[in-house]
Parts: C-alpha cells; structure tokens; sequence
C-alpha cells in the first residue's frame, strides 16, 4: 500500500537463509536447542536470585536483570526465525516487525548500559569494599537498573521512530528478523537525519559505555595486583572474569555490526553474526555466571534439591 510522501506495507517478506536450504533445517535445530538452553538458563538464574537470600546483592539484582533482558531478546526475533525455517511463506506483519525492531534495539540497547553499571559495581566492590554496603545500596542499585531500562527503551523509541518515517521502497529484507540496518537499506532515500540518529546512538551506547568499562577493570587490575594474598587475587580475578567475558562476547558481536563501513562485509555475514549475536551470547551468560561461581552453584544445587524433594513427597 503506497501513499504520496510514505510507502506503508503491510508485511514484508525474511529472505534468511533461504538461500542456502539445505542448511534450514540445521539452522533450525541449531536455533531451537540455543534458544531452549537460554530459556531454562536465563529463568533458572532470575529463579535464584529471588528465591535465595544470600543472592539478595547488588551483583545478583543486576544479573537477573540482564537474564529477563536475554529472554526479551531471543524472544522477540528467534519465534519468528524458527517458524519461517520451517515455511515456505517467510513473512512477517507490519505491526510484528516493528515490534520486534523496537524490542531487540530496546534490550541490545539496555544490556550496553547495564553492563557498564555492572563494571561499576566490581569497581566499587574491589576498590572501595569497605563503603561497598553504602555506595551500592539497594535504592542505588534499583535506580541503575531502572536507568539502564529507561536509557534503551527511550533510545529505541526514537530509533524506531524515525525508521518508520523512511519511505521503503520494497518489502523483501535481506535478514532473518526485522534488524533496523537491514530495514533501512529498503529507504527509497538516503535519510541524512536517520543515518545521524543511528551514529550518535551508537556512539553513545557503544564506545562510550565500553570506554567506562575500560575505565572501570584498569582501576580494578591495579586492586587486585596489589592484593598480598594469592587467595585473594585468585578471588577477584574469579568476581570479575564472568562479567568481563560477557563484555567481551557482546561488543564484539555488537561492535562489529554497528560500527563498521557498510561494505565491509557482505549481508550473509551480518546476518551470522546476528545470529550468533542473539543466540549464543544469551545462551552463554548464564552458563560463564554459573560456570564461574560458587554461590551461584549452591543456589542452583539447593533449587534442584527443593524440586526433587517436592516431587517426592507429592508421588506418596
């Protein structure tokens, strides 16, 4: 349906990977086991957090957030994936694609902030522990979070916004979910003001927060290589480890993506990289988190002793 100033349609054809479709049906077992794993890790790890005490911390009150995000995130974009895997039809409604384009730039876009209140955290942890209790209370953490929140929704909002303002002069996008670059490459006109907005919230939501937490694990490292005791280092290297190798995992998908020339690489590859941008990473968060922690261990060795328990009793 086409109008004077503005081309609205009424859906638009996902050309994934139908160019390979052989590989579709990999793809798809591939994606729905990832996308099962980050289901159960991700809830399992928000689970204990509210159920276990000892996990009532500010580490704790940041990491369930960031596992909700990771579901939001896979949520919003691998149904549709996994559906159009399986379909001839790879289609999408308009209202669908823009609510997924808003909800993976909302989370993507949150999770860049909130990883950086969560270097902040291990900054203050490590460097300040005597005041940790008081710099990081509760109110504190509540509010970080909420800014974090508030920060991605507000600048996916004006994103979206905008993207839909773009006159598109076709219907067929060239990715396997709604990705705001790759619905923009279907703009009748090159947008001066689209391609500002996308730069300066890119800048703001990548280097930026990524600087703060090379800022962050600089003071951190000197802590530590202060620290006498080996049994402490060891232990702080450990806190930290997790949260800088889901640094790591994220920019790099992130930066790679965002902030590089478009013709660096070809659509196919961005379209990897998505995919194992929103379904490795959330898969693997939970997992380093775990994999790396003994509080967490316990807690997840105290839930499944509760469940196995319950169904005892309840078989008699």
């Amino acid at each position: 349906m086409k109008g004077d100033n503005l081309t609205i349609w009424n859906f638009f054809f996902l050309e994934g990977f139908s160019r390979y479709p052989k590989l579709e049906i990999v793809l798809f077992v591939f994606s729905l086991v990832m996308y099962l794993i980050t289901l159960l890790g991700n809830s399992t790890l928000i689970l204990i957090t509210i159920l276990d005490s000892r996990l009532h911390t500010p580490m704790y009150l940041f990491l369930g957030n960031l596992s909700f995000m990771d579901i939001c995130y896979t949520s919003a974009s691998i149904p549709t994936l996994l559906v159009n895997l399986l379909s001839s039809q790879k289609t999408i409604i308009f209202p669908g694609c823009v609510v997924q384009m808003y909800l993976s730039l909302a989370m993507g876009s949150t999770e860049c902030v909130l990883l950086a209140v969560m270097a902040y955290d291990r900054y203050v942890a490590i460097c300040n522990p005597l005041r940790y209790p008081i710099i990081m209370s509760r109110q504190v953490c509540v509010r970080l979070a909420s800014v974090s929140w508030l920060t991605g929704c507000l600048t996916a909002l004006v994103e979206t916004s905008f993207a839909l303002q773009v006159p598109l002069c076709g219907n067929l996008i060239d990715h396997f979910t709604c990705e705001i670059l790759a619905v923009l490459k279907l703009a009748c006109t090159r947008s001066l003001l689209m391609d500002m907005i996308m730069l300066v919230i890119s800048v703001l939501l990548l280097p930026i927060p990524m600087l703060l937490i090379c800022i962050s694990y600089v003071f951190i490292l000197s802590t530590i290589l202060r620290i006498s005791s080996a049994e402490g280092r060891s232990k702080a290297f450990s806190t930290c480890g997790a949260h800088l190798t889901v640094v790591i995992l994220y920019y790099g998908a992130a930066l790679s993506m965002y902030l590089k020339p478009s013709s660096s690489n070809s659509q196919e590859i961005d379209k990897i990289i998505s995919l194992l941008y929103g379904v490795l990473t959330p898969m693997l968060n939970p997992i380093i988190y775990s994999l790396r922690n003994k509080e967490v261990k316990d807690a997840v060795k105290k839930l499944v002793d509760t469940l196995s328990s319950y169904q005892t009793h309840g078989s008699f």
